[in-house]
């Protein structure tokens, strides 16, 4: 909440492993620490093991290799970007898009892109959305729990607050046209959902290896949109979208600390070459300057609202004159 550029693996070396293991590491690390009071209490510590998740309903979505052309073909496009908390600058692009009067009729989503996109397809608009992010805490949508597969969150709580606020909504009745994209776990491949179980494509979107468990779907194991496309505008380009906003909340190149450790300069980078072939794509981009260090609390989540919006009504003149130009 990664499919690596063409042409490297991100496994090859031993540089890489240690990296890598360092992350998994930390990822451990902080799981064991949030956990090891519900371990001492119950003394549960001892037990490992943990059931995977595979959703077999008849609403299991339904993964598409790729995006299919769309009749009538979408105006406009906006994709937004994964980036856990720094996805809350989705919200303040969102207020100003309205308040312009710029209405795309697609959105695309990867991680939390695809869990604001779901919402704002439902029909709510920025301040709706606004609204239901700050009622209660990360314990709203996380279950950290001893027994979480390959991680120590479940996922289960986001599933259910997703399928709750839609009102049980698969994707394809949403009253706005949405593409979730997730991650095949075997390799990294991308796949799209635009139909079935909204609640169970946001939570497959979103499972960030190591942290929020992978998702089963019909026996095939997903990972988060971040793995494979964190800003996927080729999605969106594949729907035969004439006008494709891009939305990118990852950190901005070359703006990771000096004090950043390896394992995170790396991790920025790969998520980088992930990132810049997709904006390419994009006929306008957003990528608003967040602060680094990210985290689930209230003042960062506001933060990063604002300096949404803050960059948004800044380059709107642009954005204008881009539309007008473009559709006249």
């Amino acid at each position: 909440m990664s499919r690596f550029p063409r042409g490297a693996t991100g496994s090859s070396s031993p540089a890489g492993g240690t990296v890598r293991s360092r992350v998994r590491g930390r990822r451990r690390a902080l799981g064991a620490a949030l956990l090891a009071p519900l371990a001492a209490a119950t003394g549960l510590a001892a037990l490992t093991g943990c059931a995977a998740f595979n959703y077999t309903q008849p609403d299991a979505p339904q993964p598409l290799e790729w995006p299919p052309r769309l009749h009538p073909t979408p105006r406009i496009a906006l994709v937004l970007g994964s980036g856990g908390p720094r996805g809350y600058a989705h919200i303040g692009v969102l207020r100003v898009l309205e308040e312009a009067g710029i209405e795309p009729d697609l959105v695309v989503g990867s991680s939390v892109g695809a869990l604001i996109g779901a919402f704002w397809a439902s029909g709510l608009d920025a301040a709706q959305i606004d609204d239901l992010a700050f009622q209660g805490g990360p314990l709203t949508i996380f279950d950290p729990s001893l027994f979480a597969d390959r991680g120590w969150i479940h996922g289960q709580k986001l599933q259910d607050y997703v399928n709750r606020g839609l009102r049980g909504r698969r994707i394809e009745e949403l009253p706005r046209r949405l593409v979730i994209t997730a991650a095949r776990r075997s390799d990294k491949a991308a796949r799209y959902f635009m139909a079935g179980n909204t609640g169970v494509a946001v939570r497959a979107s979103g499972a960030m290896p190591g942290i929020i468990s992978p998702v089963g779907i019909a026996g095939v194991e997903y990972e988060g949109g971040d793995e494979a496309y964190p800003v996927p505008v080729s999605a969106a380009r594949a729907t035969g979208a004439r006008f494709v906003i891009a939305v990118d909340v990852a950190v901005r190149p070359g703006a990771t600390p000096a004090d950043a450790s390896a394992a995170m300069r790396a991790r920025d980078l790969r998520r980088r070459a992930r990132i810049d072939p997709e904006v390419a794509q994009a006929d306008f981009l957003l990528h608003p300057d967040l602060d680094y260090r990210a985290g689930p609390r209230r003042s960062y989540f506001i933060d990063s609202r604002e300096r949404g919006e803050a960059h948004a009504r800044e380059r709107l003149p642009a954005l204008r004159a881009a539309l007008d130009a473009r559709f006249g």
